[in-house]
């Protein structure tokens, strides 16, 4: 009876563990707000953000995409990380198991005493065994800590695929808009040119003096500057796109090289509401899981003041031959318990566990800083599509009338009803005005994709080099 009972009494104690439990911060605790501070039309719509940038209906860009989620030295660096993470988790789990070891012993004498000793032979088999079992709890949560951080790795790699497919499409983004600044260039060039001819026709003619012919190459070499400028940029977005496909520098310029339209903004913006970042946005997971991993670790510190138990036994036959270890004729059995507890180790554990404290606390301050920062992220996103709007419709007016300005401008000086003066100002003001046009629409865009990253749009549980996340205390 006394038997049963110091077992129920383990078994009691090892149905608990010591140290605090994690519990998840609700949005209130956190201060996440109801609804956003800044609005736009789309707010409050909700849906799938895992493949954000099929909404801007461009095969290629999202090519590349899908590409470089699969190819991607990042990827690579962040699958590794994983399985680092899931390698750990299975070595705590370990732990909770019995260690078995096995000997095979063989030896052989001979007496020298006469010169004509007879040699003898011995075997020893031995199998030893011990356990600590886990009383109050220090290796469940040691192993509630490792699933922990194997869930933030997996929300990291999420974060990296996140990352990884804003950065190519903004690249993408800003290859587009300087093919258009330069297609743009050009066309002023054009019409530079025409120009040029045309004050040069005059000066010939003793209409004007060279003023108004050396303005005009200024005006058109100036123009010409700027597109070296425009293609070396160009070149270095298209460069930054292959490196993120994992691909050299060059290998997408083929095809990159024919100009597209900037991939433009779907009327549908799908937003949410702040509560939703807490789930879909892979750094705030990831931070948050790190919390939880810590808040286990203190637990597994308190836990190493209290007694640890040790059962141990071994089994180990003898025999002259190795068929005489099946026999059994001589069986060594022995079985021993042990209780340890450290009575003094100069503060030690004490302050071990004002450490790992000390560590929680700056995961909670980290989580915390991470989520506020999350939704700082998503409103200056949205401050940015809506003011970026509102600029792009003042600045459709301007290049358009800029256009009929410079057009006006022009045919008047070819017939001598104004001077050189109002054409260069009106050329120069045509070529900023479609400039800044192009810089806006690509700005637009641009703030959508950085909306989309900023909510947590990108990552799905599709790759396989995820998986599924082992639960609590299970052993994979």
């Amino acid at each position: 009876m006394k038997k049963y009972i110091g077992l129920t009494v383990v078994l009691g104690f090892m149905s608990c563990a010591v140290g605090p439990n994690y519990q998840p911060r609700t949005p209130e605790q956190l201060n996440v707000p109801a609804a956003w501070h800044s609005t736009l039309p789309e707010n409050g719509k909700s849906g799938d953000l895992s493949r954000w940038w099929q909404q801007l209906r461009d095969p290629l860009l999202s090519a590349f995409v899908e590409a470089a989620l699969k190819a991607s030295p990042t990827m690579d660096l962040a699958r590794a990380r994983l399985r680092e993470a899931r390698a750990q988790r299975r070595v705590a789990a370990a732990d909770l198991f019995p260690k078995v070891n096995a000997t095979l012993n063989a030896s052989r004498t001979k007496a020298t005493a006469t010169g004509n000793g007879a040699a003898s032979s011995s075997y020893q088999a031995e199998f030893d065994a011990s356990w600590e079992p886990d009383i109050f709890g220090g290796t469940r949560r040691s192993l509630e800590a490792s699933t922990a951080s194997l869930e933030s790795t997996v929300a990291s790699l999420h974060d990296t695929q996140v990352s990884l497919a804003a950065e190519l499409a903004i690249n993408y983004v800003e290859v587009r808009s300087l093919q258009a600044r330069i297609a743009i260039a050009r066309e002023n060039l054009a019409l530079q040119a025409e120009t040029r001819e045309i004050a040069g026709w005059r000066y010939q003619a003793g209409l004007v003096s060279s003023l108004d012919f050396d303005q005009a190459r200024a005006v058109e070499a100036q123009t010409q500057a700027q597109v070296p400028a425009l293609e070396t940029s160009l070149a270095s977005s298209r460069n930054r796109i292959a490196v993120l496909l994992g691909t050299p520098p060059g290998s997408v310029d083929e095809r990159l090289a024919a100009q597209a339209p900037i991939p433009p903004v779907p009327e549908a913006i799908l937003i949410g509401i702040p509560a939703d970042v807490l789930r879909q946005r892979p750094d705030v997971r990831a931070a948050e899981r790190t919390l939880a991993a810590q808040t286990a670790r203190v637990g597994a510190a308190v836990a190493s003041q209290y007694p640890s138990l040790s059962l141990s036994g071994s089994l180990g036959v003898n025999g002259v031959t190795l068929a005489a270890l099946t026999g059994g004729t001589s069986v060594i059995r022995s079985l021993a318990a042990s209780i340890a507890q450290t009575i003094f180790a100069g503060g030690r554990i004490r302050q071990q566990i004002q450490v790992q404290t000390a560590v929680q606390e700056q995961a909670l301050a980290t989580y915390e800083s991470t989520v506020l920062t999350a939704l700082e992220d998503v409103e200056n996103a949205l401050v940015s599509i809506r003011r970026s709007r509102e600029r792009y419709v003042f600045l459709q007016t301007a290049d358009e009338a800029a256009r009929t300005a410079a057009q006006w401008a022009r045919q008047r000086y070819e017939v001598g009803l104004v001077d050189y003066t109002s054409v260069v100002t009106t050329q120069q003001t045509q070529l900023s005005a479609s400039e800044s046009l192009k810089s806006c629409e690509a700005e637009i865009t641009t703030a959508l994709v950085q909306l989309y990253k900023a909510l947590g749009g990108g990552w799905t549980t599709e790759d396989a080099a995820v998986g599924a996340v082992p639960a609590e205390g299970r052993i994979l």
